[in-house]
This record gives structure tokens, C-alpha cells and sequence, in this order.
């Protein structure tokens, strides 16, 4: 880490191969008692060795010892195992010789000084990564050469219980950030300041001359007001003057003021408030730095609003031209625009591009100020469709316009306060729940609607419950595959009974993809044992998951096509794959999630025959049936999935489909947060990945992390082709519904974008709103994948046997 891109050869590594860091080894505390062997070895190997003697003689020379011991037994068996308090006797019981040694090795000449600090910290379940303070907080002990002695106090301004717990409330407390230490380092061993460090020296760690820290101070307040005066500078360059606004905190004039102020009180040897006017300019210089850092956000702001604003505009207006009925009136053919309107909107683009050419901005610029330009002009092209849409909204009773109104913005703040707060979902699944009522569905279709119910309301359990890996539960596991089994025999079951044919290939594969499922559990459940017992990963079971991971892609693949079966023999290799990733109750998260899936199916097609909606059965096409039945008197279960072609034709938008839409929407954001968040992605389980592999790989163990997280979405698309087949709803035009949608909640997530607090605070904001902006683009891939998963028949033998049952 420190040895790459370093510059000549002042800099030395050594370290163990990257497979030692084994979560499920039988003793990981050998990945610090290494570091201290060898660093043991390093320095007698020194002591008949002339030449490195030498060099280890020199001044400002740093040894840096990575202990990733206690890190890998916090994850692998948590922070409150004996194993992890183990572990920490062995780094207590090593600092302690390695200490010794270094002061033998070069006489106690009282040169040395010792930091003993952490990256990051730890929560009880084994987690870092989501901002928790014991992850955030880390302890920082220095001692040795030019370090102030622990001082004694009879209070603290800290109320926080850690001074208690480790018994030194009668000793004085000073907190700093990480970027801190940087800079004390530098003082430590005599070196400038890193360049572009905004760490503050803690001048009341050193133990040195009341001029020396006065001095040292000086010397950083300067370093990081160079970093602002360059930032200002490059700023000021690239601005056509009358349009450049300078910090007006931190004037030349002032910073010249404080410089000379804190020199003078230097030469009239008042350190005490030399180091104050010093820091208060550090602090003056960091808001200035990030003032410019942040100088052309509202102008960009703006322009990204315009684009969004403008292209919602214009997929709304595709929507209203192409697939719906509101302008019938109008004719669908594109009028040729005015030369005017052209003309205008070329200009508005030179003047732009002149603009930013002046001003010499990067070409990102150039992307987020001209996108707006084509888009509103594509906007305005369409003048005759907005007029004619308005036309048709004023005949809407502004009652009923303001009720459709009010519920589409009330559907946006739930999934946008979903994203932060997870039982907003548990609300949206209850409101699901009531469906049935509104729409007088609880008075047709009775059964189908106590199903819907049910599974809604058990589905809205989850995001009530602690994220996943907090309490993992492999009996939870378990039962999941128990109930997956006993599903699949009544399934099977009534396939028998329901089919006239039954072939003997149908009934193999659906006894192999029970065997998975059984396999997934064995393997779990002696993985977890195996670990446990601190014997490692068992090669056969390892070789077992990645057998079943292959295989869920392959196995629907062979089954019918017929819309129930195919969803279900997704569902038993998929599950089959979800079960080895985990580690509690979110095994039972897909299972729910795919009932209610099928009954959603069930509901949608009810819905369509209420709404009165003529359904059209085409000879070839998307749609096919096994028996001539008309109208809406099939079931679910006789449809089949066969090869697309698009259904534009076959019917026009309603409001309704806005609603399938969101409900696509939500169940995906559902399938998302159903049983975590930003932060428990950020900071995964190791623990998920245990029946694949323990040796840590952090490319392998983000790729099974994010297919366990893919696994939902696939099943929520697949469910939702089924919805289009039964709803003959188009793809565009579903596409474009989530568009619009995606993209004012990423106008909303625009605004609450971070680049202060936490890095969890500014990384999640962040993702939020890069989420969201590729919701489109990851539901074409998914889409494609589902399409391919339900429609493709795989034959392993060239045309099927008719050996039947």
C-alpha cells in the first residue's frame, strides 16, 4: 500500500500472500504473531549486518506494522468471542516485546516515538462500514520521543461512557481526526508538512518548547492556506472576471493580517495566542478550500434540473402521443418545426458553448449545460401534443385531477423516504394490502385477494427487521429450504394430478431442483458447523455451491414454458443458490417475495377483465394459449411464455398501467432494501460468502454479494413478464413510465447529494442518486435476462421422448 507508486527507493515492503487471510482458519492470530516474527527477525538479521545497521541508524526513519489479526477474528467471530479477546492479548503481549526491542536495539536513547492507532472500528455483529460511532471512533495511544505525558484531571468534557469502561476518567482525553495525524507524524520526525494534507497538528500531544509548537503551527497554517490560495487562483483563472466572486471570509488582506498578526505574537513570545490565530486561519482556509471545491454547484444545479425536467417532459410526452388515448384528436404524425424554433435554439447552444470556451471549463461542463438544449427543443417540437393534452385535462373534474395528483406525488415521497427509512416500505405493502377493497377486487375474486393480502402484509415484516447479519440464525436458513421443499411436493403434487401428460423429463427436473435445495441446506448447515469447530471450509461442500451457483443459471432453462411452472422452477435454482448466501431470516425473503409475485400476476389479470379492456388473442405474436379460450375465461396457469414480439399493437396506455409501473417500481426498490441498506451492502456479512470461500478475495466476495442481491430483482422481473404477457402491456411504454418516475426521484435525490459529514453520510447520499439514475438502464439488462430465463427452452436430448406419466 505504501511501497506502490512510491519514488525512489526509500520506501520497503513485506508482507504474506493475501490467501493467509483465511476467515475460516483455525487461527488467525498468525497474521500478527508474522508481523512480529519477522519484524524480530529484521532486526537481529541488522545486527550483523553493517549495511542495514547503518540505515536503520538514520534519522526520520518510520516502521509501519499492519495487524490485520484482530480485524479478520472480529468478522470471522465477532468482536465479543474469546477469540477476538485472544487475539488482542497476543497484539498486547507483541507491542509489548516490539516496543522492548526497538528501545534495546538502539540503546534507550529516548529518540524513538511509538503510535498505536486503527482504521476504522468494529460493531458487536463483526460490521464496519455504516457509520455507527464504534466504527467511526477509533483509539489513538502515542508515546515515546516528543510526545507530552498522560496528564491527570478531575473532569472530562466528553460524556461518552468509553473513558469509564477502560478506567481512565482521571486522565485527560484529547480526540483528533485521522487526516490529524498525518501532520503530527511530520513534526514528530522532522519532515515538511504533506502538501495537500488539511490534517491540524495537535500541538498539545508534543512534548516540546512552547516556540517549537507555535512555530509548527505557523508552518501548517501556511502549507494549507497555499492549498486555498492555488484552489482561488486556478478558479479565478478559469472566470471571466465581472463573474468571479471571491471568499469574502478570507481576503488577501486578512490573510496578510493574521500572517503578520502570528508572527508578531511569536516574536513577542505569545505562543498561546499565536497557535489560536493560527488555527482559526486553518479553520478560515478549509471553509475557503471548500467554498471553491463547491463554486460552480448552483450553476451546474441549475442545468441538471433543466435536463430532468426537460427530458421527464419529453418521455411524458412520448407516452401521451404514441400509447396513449388522450389526444385522439391530434394527428400522430410530427409536425415539421418552425424555422424560428430551430434557429433559437442553435444560438442558445453557440452561446453556450462560446460561454464555457471562454472560460476554459473542463468538457464535463460542456455535457451538463448543452444536454438541455436538444432536449427542450424536442419539448417544444411537441407544442400541438401538450396543447391538446391540456385541452383533455381541463374535461378532468379538478377534484379527481388533484386526487391523481395527490396519490402519484404521495407514492414518489414513500419510495423516496423508503431509501432512507425502511418501514416506509412496510407502509406502502399495507396500503398494497387495501388494494383489493378500493378497487372492488375483495367482491370478484375473493381467494385472490386474501392471498394478496396475506403475502402483503408478511412481505412488510421485513424491512421492520434488523438489517441482515446483525443476528444470524442458520436454523433460520433451514427452516427457508424446509418450507421451499414441502412447497415443490405440493406443487408437484398438483401437477400430476392437473396434467393429462406429464413427462418423465418435467418430473426429473423438478426432483433434481429439490435436491438442490436439499444439498443447500446440508451444505449450510455443515459449512456453519465446520467453522465453528475452526476446521474451515469443507473442499466438498465448497465444490457443491459453486455446482448449484451453475446450475440455477441452466435448470429453468429445461423446464416448460408454461407461465406457472417456468416461474416456479426459477424460483426452487435460484433459491436453491440464495440459500447457500445466507445467514438468517432474509432466506425467506425471496420465498414471500415470489408468492406474492404470482398472486400479483393473478391480480393483474382480474384487474384487466374489470376494467373491461378487450383482449385480443393473436395467431403469432407474444401471447399464446394451449386451448381456443376466449376472453378472460383461461387461467393464469394455461398461458406460456414464447418468443417476443413486441404488443404496442395490441393496445393502448390507461391509467392503471401508471399504477403497474409504480408497482414494478417499488417492489424493485422493495427487493433492494427488503432486508438492508446502503450501509449493510457497504459493510456485507463475510459470513454470506462462507460457503464459497473463507480466504479473503475481495473481487469474488463482491461479485457473490451482489448476485445474492441480484436474485430478488430477477425474480420481481420475471414475475412482471408474466404481468405484461396476461396485461399486454408494452415494453416502451413500460420503460418509459419507470423513466419518468426513476428520474424525479433523482431530481430529488439531486438535492440531497452530500459532500460534508461522515463518509457514510456523503457515499450513501451519493449512491442513492446513482441508484436511481441507472434504475432505467438496470431494468432493460433485467428485463432482458428475465426475458431470457422465461422464453428459452433448452433441449438436452434434441426433441423430448413422450414417455409419459
Amino acid at each position: 500500500m505504501f511501497a506502490k507508486g512510491a519514488s525512489g527507493d526509500h520506501v520497503y515492503a513485506y508482507s504474506y500472500d493475501a490467501d493467509n487471510e483465511d476467515f475460516g482458519a483455525q487461527d488467525v492470530t498468525k497474521l500478527d504473531t508474522w508481523v512480529f516474527d519477522n519484524m524480530k527477525e529484521f532486526f537481529h538479521a541488522a545486527r550483523n549486518n553493517q549495511s542495514l545497521f547503518s540505515k536503520l541508524n538514520e534519522e526520520k526513519i518510520v516502521f509501519f506494522l499492519h495487524l490485520l489479526g484482530i480485524d479478520t477474528n472480529g468478522h470471522a467471530h465477532r468482536p465479543t468471542s474469546r477469540e477476538y479477546k485472544d487475539n488482542i492479548k497476543v497484539v498486547d503481549e507483541g507491542m509489548k516485546e516490539i516496543v522492548s526491542m526497538l528501545e534495546d536495539f538502539y540503546g534507550n536513547d529516548g529518540k524513538t516515538a511509538f503510535i498505536f492507532t486503527s482504521d476504522h472500528g468494529m460493531t458487536d455483529w463483526g460490521f464496519h462500514g455504516a457509520g455507527h460511532p464504534s466504527e467511526t471512533l477509533t483509539p489513538f495511544v502515542t508515546w515515546g520521543a516528543g510526545i507530552k505525558y498522560p496528564q491527570r484531571v478531575s473532569a472530562q468534557k466528553f460524556d461518552d461512557a468509553f473513558l469509564k469502561e477502560w478506567k481512565l476518567e482521571n486522565w485527560k482525553r484529547q480526540d483528533i481526526h485521522q487526516a490529524d495525524i498525518a501532520p503530527l507524524m511530520a513534526s514528530l520526525i522532522g519532515v515538511p508538512f504533506p502538501l495537500n494534507s488539511v490534517g491540524i497538528l495537535p500541538v498539545d500531544y508534543l512534548n516540546n518548547t512552547d516556540l517549537f509548537k507555535a512555530e509548527s503551527m505557523f508552518t501548517n497554517a501556511v502549507q494549507i492556506l497555499e492549498q486555498f490560495k492555488v484552489k482561488m487562483t486556478q478558479k479565478k483563472e478559469a472566470i471571466l472576471p465581472f463573474f468571479f466572486t471571491p471568499f469574502k471570509l478570507l481576503s488577501e488582506s486578512k490573510q496578510l493580517n493574521i500572517l503578520r498578526k502570528a508572527r508578531s505574537y511569536i516574536k513577542q513570545r505569545k505562543y498561546d495566542e499565536a497557535v489560536s490565530l493560527c488555527k482559526e486561519l486553518i479553520q478560515l482556509a478549509l471553509k475557503g478550500l471548500s467554498y471553491y471545491h463547491t463554486y460552480d454547484r448552483f450553476f451546474l444545479g441549475i442545468n441538471v434540473v433543466l435536463g430532468f425536467v426537460g427530458w421527464t417532459s419529453y418521455a411524458s410526452l412520448l407516452i401521451i402521443r404514441s400509447h396513449s388515448s388522450f389526444t385522439r384528436g391530434v394527428s400522430k404524425e410530427v409536425k415539421k418545426p418552425s424555422h424560428l424554433l430551430s434557429c433559437s435554439f442553435i444560438a442558445v447552444g453557440v452561446l453556450v458553448a462560446f460561454f464555457l470556451l471562454i472560460q476554459d471549463c473542463p468538457w464535463t461542463y460542456y455535457i451538463y449545460c448543452l444536454l438541455p438544449v436538444p432536449i427542450w427543443y424536442a419539448v417544444l417540437r411537441e407544442f400541438q401534443v401538450i396543447q391538446d393534452f391540456v385541452i383533455s385535462l381541463l374535461t378532468f373534474p379538478p377534484s379527481q385531477l388533484a386526487g391523481y395528483l395527490f396519490i402519484f406525488t404521495l407514492g414518489i415521497e414513500v419510495l423516496v423516504l423508503s431509501f432512507f427509512y425502511r418501514y416506509m416500505l412496510t407502509a406502502g405493502l399495507i396500503a398494497f394490502a387495501c388494494w383489493p377493497f378500493i378497487t372492488q377486487l375483495w367482491i370478484r375474486a375473493k381467494s385472490i385477494s386474501l392471498s394478496w393480502i396475506f403475502f402483503s402484509l408478511l412481505l412488510a415484516v421485513f424491512p421492520l427487521m434488523p438489517v441482515v447479519g446483525r443476528k444470524p440464525d442458520i436454523f433460520l436458513v433451514i427452516g427457508a429450504g424446509s418450507l421451499v421443499l414441502l412447497l415443490s411436493l405440493c406443487v408437484l403434487t398438483s401437477l400430476i394430478k392437473r396434467k393429462d401428460r406429464f413427462i418423465n423429463e418435467e418430473l426429473l427436473l423438478h426432483l433434481f431442483q429439490m435436491l438442490s435445495i436439499a444439498l443447500s441446506m446440508y451444505v449450510v448447515y455443515s459449512t456453519h458447523h465446520s467453522l465453528l469447530k475452526k476446521q474451515g471450509l469443507p473442499f466438498l461442500n465448497q465444490i457443491i455451491s459453486w455446482i448449484i451457483l451453475a446450475s440455477s443459471f441452466v435448470l429453468p432453462l429445461l423446464s416448460p414454458t408454461s407461465l406457472f411452472e417456468r416461474l416456479f422452477s426459477i424460483l426452487l435454482s435460484w433459491m436453491s443458490a440464495y440459500l447457500l448466501l445466507s445467514t438468517g431470516y432474509e432466506a425467506l425473503f425471496p420465498l414471500v417475495l415470489s408468492c406474492l409475485m404470482f398472486v400479483w400476476i393473478q391480480m393483474e389479470q382480474e384487474t384487466l377483465q374489470q376494467s373491461g379492456v378487450s383482449y385480443r388473442q393473436k395467431s403469432q405474436g407474444y401471447l399464446c394459449c394451449h386451448k381456443s379460450i376466449h376472453e378472460f375465461d383461461h387461467k393464469v396457469t394455461s398461458l406460456q411464455f414464447t418468443c417476443n414480439l413486441d404488443i404496442t399493437q395490441f393496445r393502448h396506455l390507461y391509467l392503471d398501467d401508471i399504477r403497474r409501473a409504480f408497482f414494478l417500481v417499488f417492489f424493485l426498490v422493495t427487493a433492494f432494501f427488503g432486508t438492508g441498506n446502503i450501509a449493510s451492502v457497504n459493510s456485507f456479512d463475510l459470513a454470506s460468502v462462507y460457503c464459497f470461500l473463507t480466504v479473503f478475495s475481495p473481487y469474488m466476495m463482491g461479485a457473490l454479494m451482489m448476485w445474492k442481491i441480484l436474485i430478488p430483482f430477477v425474480l420481481v422481473m420475471c414475475a412482471f413478464e408474466a404481468v405484461q404477457l396476461t396485461t399486454q402491456l408494452s415494453s416502451k411504454s413500460l420503460f418509459l413510465m419507470v423513466l419518468i418516475i426513476s428520474d424525479i426521484m433523482a431530481l430529488h435525490f439531486f438535492f440531497l447529494v452530500k459532500d460534508y459529514g461522515s463518509w457514510l453520510e456523503i457515499g450513501t447520499s451519493i449512491s442513492h442518486y446513482v441508484i436511481v439514475m441507472s434504475m432505467t438502464i438496470v431494468l432493460m439488462l433485467l428485463n432482458g435476462l428475465a426475458h431470457l430465463l422465461t422464453t428459452k427452452k433448452l433441449e438436452l436430448y434434441g426433441k423430448s421422448k413422450s414417455h409419459l406419466i
